[in-house]
């Protein structure tokens, strides 16, 4: 399996211990000199994605040839999503990691499977590396993860109900053509607490939570 990312997963799943995930569910990772330099050049934390990736055996750095292709998205993108998009093509990657709106959209344009940091904790969940996705969700919020912070993010939707323990999940899954979404739902002694609304935009399929 070929998998290209971005910068965002890398620092967001860094940010929270949860970095070897990309490891345990991929193998290796590629990314582009620009996303090197991004989290480990610019990078200001002494641990976090700086010194994830620079030590992280299985990310390999790898240098786009279209250059001519990277300064055309640079109208739209940074020179990291534009780079991902560029690698991701030339490498024929099987899943691009990009969080960000219009990288993901350009992705979508061009036809190549997107995933998010959001999609790869759903995807450790699924295959139980994880017990529950709550507790990673609200440390990338306390972060400060920007995309948790931007409610109208197609990827998180939250809709807080009374405070109820979160003692139990109940996940609902129906498909259609575009997309796939997966709902997460508490309930707690009095019910109904608070509920996820987690979308996950993937090519394929299209669903709606109930």
């Amino acid at each position: 399996m070929i998998v290209v990312s971005n910068t965002t997963p890398l620092i967001g799943l860094a940010s929270i211990q949860r970095f070897d995930l990309l490891q345990q569910l991929f193998g290796e990772v590629s990314v582009a000199q620009a996303v090197y330099d991004e989290a480990v050049i610019a990078g200001r934390e002494a641990g976090g994605a700086k010194h994830e990736v620079s030590t992280a055996t299985w990310i390999k750095t790898v240098s786009v040839r279209d250059h001519l292709a990277v300064d055309v998205l640079l109208d739209e993108l940074d020179r990291g999503e534009a780079e991902t998009i560029v690698l991701a093509r030339e490498l024929s990657a099987d899943w691009v990691l990009m969080d960000e709106k219009k990288g993901r959209r350009k992705l979508e344009q061009l036809g190549l499977k997107k995933i998010g940091t959001l999609g790869v904790l759903l995807k450790a969940k699924r295959l139980g590396l994880l017990s529950t996705l709550r507790p990673d969700i609200e440390q990338l919020r306390r972060q400060g993860f920007r995309e948790l912070e931007k409610l109208k993010h197609p990827m998180v939707k939250t809709n807080h109900g009374e405070q109820s323990p979160f003692d139990r999940e109940r996940t609902h899954r129906t498909h259609r053509k575009n997309s796939f979404a997966i709902c997460a739902v508490s309930r707690g002694k009095k019910g109904l607490g608070n509920r996820m609304f987690i979308s996950f935009q993937f090519p394929q399929y299209q669903s709606r939570c109930y």
